[in-house]
């Protein structure tokens, strides 16, 4: 299967699984603010971490719907961003208009990933699971550090690239994990 195949996959596994907690608890993630969400992140690639290294799960879920979940806080993060420029503060978005703001994220995360995989070569595949963990960490101390500075850079990429780095390797994982 080739990696458009294998990616898109993983994204419509990710997207149902966000709108059926859409279905459930609504856009009430809409309240948070970006530093919210990204700590939301941290904690889920810190637990994979940990899980990684202990091979202890005491909670029952493993680190499959974890990555999931980091793609999906991602997709909130750049939704966040993109109604921020527009001043829309809604709370409660419909979801037809929520999907089609997941779409159009993940559509640009996902050409990205095809300009970058086909420089790279598809490094990616050489990987372990466990340093693509490493660099989700790493983006996102680098998103708190931007955060912190609130969004001022001298040469770097804003937070939502970074955001957009994360999903790519949180799929890679997965593609990695179950599809391969």
């Amino acid at each position: 299967m080739s990696t458009e195949a294998q990616y898109r996959q993983v994204v419509l596994r990710c997207k149902e699984l966000f709108l059926k907690k859409n279905h459930d608890y609504g856009t009430a993630w809409r309240i948070l603010r970006l530093s919210s969400i990204t700590d939301q992140i941290y904690i889920k690639a810190q637990r994979i971490r940990t899980l990684q290294e202990t091979g202890v799960n005491k909670v029952g879920e493993g680190i499959e719907p974890e990555f999931v979940g980091i793609i999906n806080y991602c997709v909130m993060a750049l939704i966040q961003m993109q109604l921020a420029t527009n001043a829309d503060t809604r709370t409660d978005i419909p979801t037809d208009e929520l999907e089609e703001l997941y779409d159009k994220q993940m559509n640009g995360v996902m050409n990205l990933l095809f300009a970058k995989n086909h420089d790279y070569g598809e490094a990616w595949r050489q990987m372990r699971v466990s340093s693509m963990t490493d660099l989700i960490l790493m983006k996102l101390l680098r998103t708190k550090q931007i955060e912190d500075n609130q969004g001022a850079t001298l040469i770097s990429e804003g937070v939502d690239a970074n955001y957009m780095d994360m999903i790519n390797y949180a799929v890679f994982c997965l593609i990695k994990l179950t599809l391969e």
